[in-house]
């Protein structure tokens, strides 16, 4: 059965300043930045997993460095909109991410954000190691854009 969709899923993120977008990966976590007028989102880096509180810190410090005023997370959603393992996985994680912040936390459903950046890094000819080298953070970019191609519509 698939879940209702959250009609405003962006709700509880400020109305200014930069988002950072997270990809959140088994084995990496992909990050991207808006900029503070919310127009485009770049992809900024990688962070390879360790465990829960180092991966805290190094968000929380890419967070503070760019004043960054809400996170955007890839919640990954099965194709007809239930939530399996790896979204309850990634509510885990911003559950115990805003523990340890106020900045606020809000989900983006990344259903084939993946599929849709290999495509584009195939159509460009990227090797397969240099895709896997970029795919998480441009996933991340990915599912930026959408949200703030939403939140620009109102």
């Amino acid at each position: 059965m698939a879940a209702t969709p959250d009609p405003n899923p962006l709700a509880g993120l400020p109305a200014t300043g930069a988002l950072l977008g997270l990809d959140l990966g088994t084995k990496t976590i992909g990050v991207a930045l808006s900029d503070a007028g919310r127009r485009i989102a770049s992809p900024y880096r990688l962070i390879e997993r360790t465990r829960f509180a180092q991966d805290a810190v190094a968000l929380l410090a890419i967070a503070a460095e760019h004043a960054v005023s809400g996170f955007v997370l890839g919640l990954p959603l099965n194709m007809d909109g239930s939530e399996g393992p790896r979204a309850q996985a990634t509510r885990a994680f911003a559950r115990n991410l805003a523990a340890k912040t106020a900045i606020p936390i809000a989900f983006w459903d990344e259903r084939l954000s993946t599929a849709a950046v290999t495509r584009t890094l195939i159509e460009a000819d990227r090797s397969r190691k240099r895709r896997a080298e970029l795919v998480d953070k441009m996933a991340a970019a990915y599912i930026l854009q959408g949200a703030l191609d939403r939140l620009a519509k109102g």
